[in-house]
């Protein structure tokens, strides 16, 4: 929520060539609290000071010479940063009002002055202003807040694999569609799969597996799993090698999905249990 003090702090310009307009304006505006106001009678200045002071707000006199209200609105909307144009006009031109808010001007203010209305229609952009404002940062807080967490997630996720990779025999992923997209390990030897063109962690071509040796009831149930779509946990199959001896594998793993909820594989580990049980003996 906005303070009375935020809004009478915000910076503001008055633009008009008249001197005794510009000094009436000021004194109104000090008199009603606002501590940081400036005036120029030069409409050709105003580009400048604006990019140095960022003003909350522009009060605009339309009829100027050399250069009038409206050649300045349209110079400042090549200069403000986040498109929002933070400027009342003045003007004894009733058919001025509309074509210079259809310019991009936010508001206007008629001369002669009415005092109430001035201080009113100042006070009311300046709240709506501001308030786009604290709506802007917040917006690039939360931003921040999600590429930092981002990263956070991106960070958890290779210490995940590295300490996977380190604890088991092999790590794998598999696209939607099954076909291995990184390996690490020797699981295409341990597992009989024979894969074209598999290099650094891509495949390009059809996976083939050797049927032979493995138990059918074993292979059927781990398949039924991973097109089921859900996650296992320590299951265990075995092969026969042709010299009769039987090698047996742990794997566990999970579906994964992005940030659409949409199926983009698997991903999971394995260890022999053979190796393992022979080095323990």
């Amino acid at each position: 929520m906005l303070k009375e003090s935020d809004i009478l702090q915000a910076s503001i310009l008055i633009v008009d060539d008249q001197q005794a307009n510009a000094d009436l304006l000021l004194q109104l505006l000090n008199e009603a609290g606002y501590i940081q106001v400036s005036a120029t009678n030069k409409p050709s200045e105003v580009f400048a000071l604006h990019r140095k002071h960022h003003y909350d707000l522009i009060l605009l006199d339309l009829q100027m010479p050399e250069m009038d209200g409206f050649q300045v609105i349209e110079g400042l909307k090549t200069h403000e940063a986040d498109h929002y144009l933070p400027v009342i006009v003045l003007t004894a031109q009733p058919g001025h009002k509309l074509r210079a808010l259809k310019a991009g001007a936010k508001d206007f203010i008629s001369k002669p002055f009415d005092l109430v209305e001035v201080t009113t229609r100042i006070h009311n952009m300046l709240e709506v202003r501001l308030l786009y404002r604290k709506l802007a940062d917040y917006n690039q807080m939360l931003e921040l807040a999600v590429q930092e967490r981002t990263a956070q997630l991106r960070e958890s996720e290779a210490r995940y694999r590295s300490l996977t990779e380190l604890a088991t025999d092999w790590y794998w992923e598999q696209d939607e569609t099954g076909k291995f997209t990184k390996v690490s390990g020797p699981v295409l030897e341990m597992l009989g799969i024979r894969v074209e063109g598999f290099v650094e962690g891509h495949v390009e071509g059809d996976d083939a597996i050797d049927g032979v040796g493995w138990d059918a009831a074993e292979r059927e149930a781990l398949q039924a799993r991973i097109a089921a779509r859900e996650p296992f946990l320590d299951f265990i199959f075995s092969r026969l090698g042709a010299d009769g001896s039987r090698r047996r594998f742990q794997v566990s793993g999970e579906p994964m999905f992005n940030r659409a909820n949409r199926f983009i594989g698997y991903r999971g580990i394995g260890i022999e249990l053979t190796r393992r049980d022979e080095r323990r003996d």
